[in-house]
């Protein structure tokens, strides 16, 4: 039988409810560590949820100078939204503010494979004013667009691909300092895991969501059962002795990838004062991949 326990805390019977989503790969690049910082902090901004944002974006891993299309530092970011056509959207807007405008840095497709395509450079190669450049390499083509710089190097198009989002765990600790660290090991621990994104701030969330509201307009609100203010008042999944509860989102580019970092956000959470780790589901409503705690932690 799989463990209910991993060390000092308590895995409860329950499953994480994740959702499809369409992805797209960035590969950004910069002339040292300093311009791609700035880079990936502007793109990243506001897009931690497609309840409210138009893509989760977060890096998912760095690159050196032999990993990368122009031999410069640079990172992979990963994107996520509900369509095809609202990710490149997005994407397009946002490589046009946050990366155009960013001294040195150039940007590629990370997914040069993917059938679905959708146009980044092709949109930006417009504010050349007509002083823009093509150049196709290796049969993929790219805009030179004059800056002040010198040039911006963007790929004409982008691939995109069938993902996966919202794969979750949510952290019940004995104190807010507890609970923190638990969840800064295990956004350490997602950070080394390929294909992967924890898109909320530091990787944490802690206004966990449920489907609907009181109020009509609104399509998601507080997760009230894992607030520790409101045990008396509703129905809550907290456990005894539980003052604070932080969630972990996972976006991945498929269902592997997420299962894998659960895992190991997992195993690296547990520990003392950390009284349980449990999950956000709908009952099976929300989305059609069910990542079961206990299930996740069995031996290979």
């Amino acid at each position: 039988m799989p463990t209910g326990h991993t060390g000092d805390t308590q895995i409860i019977d329950t499953f994480a409810e994740a959702f499809r989503l369409r992805y797209a790969r960035l590969v950004v690049t910069a002339h040292d560590e300093h311009w791609l910082e700035a880079a990936l902090r502007a793109a990243c901004g506001y897009g931690t949820s497609v309840i409210g944002c138009d893509a989760e974006i977060g890096v998912e891993r760095r690159l050196d100078e032999g990993e990368t299309p122009d031999g410069r530092v640079g990172a992979a970011i990963l994107a996520f939204a509900f369509t095809a056509e609202g990710l490149g959207k997005a994407l397009a807007n946002r490589t046009a503010q946050c990366l155009l405008t960013c001294p040195t840095v150039g940007v590629f497709d990370g997914l040069p494979a993917a059938d679905d395509r959708s146009p980044l450079g092709g949109h930006i190669r417009f504010f050349g004013d007509g002083f823009e450049k093509s150049k196709v390499v290796d049969g993929r083509r790219y805009w030179r667009v004059p800056v002040m710089d010198g040039e911006f190097l963007v790929e004409e198009t982008i691939g995109i691909d069938k993902g996966v989002g919202g794969g979750n765990f949510i952290l019940q600790g004995t104190t807010p300092d507890a609970t923190l660290t638990a969840a800064r090991r295990a956004v350490d621990a997602i950070a080394t895991m390929p294909g992967t994104i924890t898109p909320f701030p530091g990787g944490v969330v802690r206004s966990g969501s449920k489907v609907g509201s009181r109020y009509e307009r609104l399509k998601a609100s507080i997760n009230d059962a894992f607030c520790p203010s409101l045990v008396g008042r509703v129905e809550t999944a907290l456990v005894a002795g539980a003052t604070c509860a932080l969630e972990i989102v996972i976006d991945g580019c498929d269902e592997q990838s997420v299962g894998a970092a659960m895992t190991a956000g997992i195993r690296a959470a547990a520990g003392p004062g950390l009284l349980a780790i449990s999950a956000g589901n709908y009952g099976g409503r929300l989305g059609k991949f069910h990542f079961h705690l206990r299930q996740l932690l069995e031996p290979a």
